[in-house]
């Protein structure tokens, strides 16, 4: 009851609620997440069941067209698989993949980073150069390169079941090098401090010194960026999934629907394309806001209250 009394009682609260963009972000953002989670419970159709599929429901207009169909609140693609149970399941994948990747880029670099700052030297040397030749890859050069080795090593007839673990690698392997520079700048300017060296003279080893004291003062920019890259995950998937290196047509995504319908969206046939574009739209944009304020507020230089 104390811990839930501070929380009420801090500012950090007392400043989220004054900001009615930050609200409306993060409340958007749980009713999109608690949707895609409980998919299974509320999504009218199961788009993995073939048995609740009918071929010639496909391409049904959503529901308030002349030629829709109440069963249908959003239409149907190509397949006949209901578009509002296809992009709620395809929103839970998208949320694991982007959350996925971006816990395994702060894991990444977030060792790198800490190790990279507090040991200098030739070890710092060596991590950012790695680092910047990281950089110099983009997601998708990546993305060819592991699913070629993939491909080889388990057959195209498997891709489509680890698919969701191969692009939470892909992108985590494409984009640590963000968080590895940030945590690498914010422990050089820890490890200058009074408490760093109070720490080694009573004796206190390297790896609790980085682990227990400096560590924990580097996290503030580590969940700022955390949020950005949420996002960047989500539309680097999306992205993938429509070259055609993402999710398979079989297991919907946001990417992957949107992939599905762009062929018939000149055609008439919009909405196969367009709800899934709107809600991954509305996806990003929520993170984001939420993200920049979140950004806003931990930074005094920046935050007005």
């Amino acid at each position: 009851m104390n811990a839930l009394k501070r929380f009420k009682d801090c500012y950090f609260l007392y400043s989220f609620l004054r900001d009615p963009l930050a609200v409306g972000s993060l409340a958007v953002l749980v009713v999109l997440t608690v949707a895609a989670f409980a998919a299974p419970l509320i999504a009218p159709h199961n788009p993995y069941d073939p048995a609740t599929i009918d071929i010639f429901d496909a391409s049904t207009p959503p529901a308030w067209t002349p030629e829709g169909s109440e069963k249908f609140l959003l239409g149907t693609d190509a397949q006949g698989r209901d578009i509002l149970s296809t992009m709620l399941y395809g929103m839970r994948v998208s949320l694991i993949i982007g959350f996925g990747a971006t816990i395994l880029q702060a894991f990444i670099g977030i060792i790198v980073g800490l190790s990279a700052g507090y040991f200098g030297r030739r070890l710092d040397a060596l991590l950012m150069r790695l680092a910047d030749v990281q950089l110099s890859f983009s997601t998708y050069m990546v993305a060819i390169f592991l699913g070629a080795v993939f491909q080889t090593a388990f057959g195209m007839a498997n891709y489509e079941t680890f698919a969701v673990p191969f692009l939470i690698l892909v992108l985590g392997l494409a984009e640590w090098p963000q968080f590895a520079r940030t945590v690498r700048a914010s422990v050089m300017a820890e490890k200058k401090k009074e408490y760093v060296e109070a720490a080694r003279v009573i004796g206190l080893g390297s790896r609790r010194i980085m682990w227990r004291h400096i560590l924990p003062n580097t996290l503030t920019p580590v969940m700022v960026i955390s949020t950005v890259q949420v996002a960047n995950c989500i539309m680097g998937e999306a992205a993938l999934s429509f070259i055609g290196l993402g999710m398979p047509i079989t297991r919907p995504s946001l990417g992957s629907l949107i992939k599905a319908g762009f062929e018939f969206f000149l055609s008439g046939q919009w909405w196969i394309t367009f709800f899934p574009g709107a809600l991954l739209v509305l996806l990003i944009v929520a993170i984001n806001l939420f993200g920049d304020w979140l950004r806003d507020f931990l930074n005094p230089k920046l935050y007005k209250g």
